[in-house]
């Protein structure tokens, strides 16, 4: 028996058709969306209601799949924002998309559940939880609303996450925490079709961690089949491997490793640069 979703939600064929992987769609592209005044790439910056639905529309008009919107900077050393002010940058860019957009696919970005509650009723079909679903309140809710999550991994808080990162075997206890968290909601009630998982690239990691995880994705499958999310676009890796501070340079080590994801199998990638990844899976799709 299908779940019963409230009125404004997709089907859970959608929902589920969106985290996966389809031969028409080999990768998919999550846009970034970031109503901040302080994320670590300053020209995904938007700081008013306006840039960032005009941003959202011209993503999903670029071919993304997903529009992920995100109040609270959780980049490293990243400062605290109230969960009211949280709200306030999101809601308003979550309730004018869904009224313009019915069927586009809409994330919200938080580790709050006050926040994904109000973003949910607003319209979003998916929490990406940086966290990792750490507070049971967001475990609650997502299974009271039956709706899509991504678990992100992160080891610590975002304030001090980089400090010391210290792993016995960094791929082996990311994908069994996620797996475990993944297993939980699984055994409550939640479809496993609706679970994305994210290593969490940058998130408590060194580089040598970030490359491990990206080479053993294979990992995050579970038996289940669980979709995975690498969210790696114009991060302090790309920097340290190409040499280049400035995230405004990083983007073609930025799709170096969405080509790499395009050829494992990966579900979807998480960028701040739609049109560039749609163009290079499109050439890729072509001649392979």
């Amino acid at each position: 028996m299908g779940i019963s979703l409230p009125p404004n939600r997709k089907s859970r064929d959608r929902l589920s058709m969106g985290l996966h992987r389809t031969e028409e769609q080999p990768c998919h592209v999550m846009g970034i969306v970031n109503v901040t005044p302080d994320s670590f790439h300053a020209q995904s910056r938007r700081t008013t209601v306006e840039q960032a639905i005009e941003t959202a529309i011209a993503m999903w008009q670029q071919g993304a799949t997903w529009i992920d919107i995100g109040g609270e900077s959780t980049r490293p050393g990243a400062d605290f924002v109230s969960v009211e002010e949280e709200i306030q940058r999101v809601l308003p860019v979550i309730t004018a998309l869904r009224l313009q957009n019915e069927s586009g696919l809409i994330s919200i970005d938080t580790r709050r559940p006050q926040v994904a509650r109000a973003a949910i009723d607003a319209g979003a079909d998916i929490i990406n939880d940086v966290s990792g679903l750490r507070d049971p309140e967001m475990v609650a809710l997502v299974l009271e609303k039956q709706c899509g999550v991504c678990i992100m991994h992160m080891q610590g808080e975002p304030k001090s996450m980089q400090e010391k990162p210290t792993y016995n075997d960094c791929a082996v206890e990311v994908s069994t925490q996620l797996l475990e968290t993944a297993r939980g909601l699984i055994a409550a009630g939640l479809p496993a079709e609706l679970i994305a998982l994210d290593p969490g690239i940058g998130f408590g990691k060194l580089l040598e961690h970030n490359i491990d995880l990206l080479q053993r994705h294979d990992l995050f499958r579970g038996t289940e089949g669980f979709s995975v999310l690498w969210g790696v676009s114009r991060k302090s890796m790309i920097g340290q491997i190409t040499g280049h501070k400035d995230p405004d340079n990083r983007l073609s080590g930025t799709l170096a490793v969405a080509a790499m994801a395009y050829y494992e199998g990966i579900d979807i990638v998480r960028v701040h640069d739609v049109q560039e990844h749609i163009d290079l899976f499109r050439v890729l799709s072509a001649v392979d």
